[in-house]
């Protein structure tokens, strides 16, 4: 596979999340789609790390060749972080409010 392919696959994925976010108004849906949009993000990343380093490089892994896996492993420890305190909020919302809608997000304030 060549690096159009991979692209193509991560706009793809990132467009599906994306249209998860704006349109939908369940919010475990929105939290999916932004997760679907990380792995998006994460493709992109391996993809670029490995086919910018030159042919040469990759006898030895170099350093340049590791920096799209780095950064990925940074990206999939935030979007942990941020589905544990998502779902939390989720939680917190449906036992109090009992409703899980986007739209009736402002009632937290009360």
């Amino acid at each position: 596979m060549n690096l159009e392919n991979f692209l193509l696959l991560s706009a793809i994925l990132f467009s599906i999340g994306l249209y998860a976010v704006i349109s939908k108004k369940n919010l475990i849906i929105v939290l999916m789609g932004l997760e679907l949009m990380f792995n998006a993000i994460n493709i992109s990343a391996v993809a670029f790390s490995r086919y910018i380093t030159p042919y040469s490089q990759l006898d030895g892994l170099s350093n340049t060749f590791l920096v799209g896996q780095v950064f990925t492993l940074f990206i999939i420890t935030v979007s942990a972080a941020e589905v544990a305190l998502g779902v939390a909020i989720v939680f917190a919302f449906y036992r109090n409010k009992k409703l899980i809608s986007v739209e009736n997000a402002n009632i937290l304030k009360n």
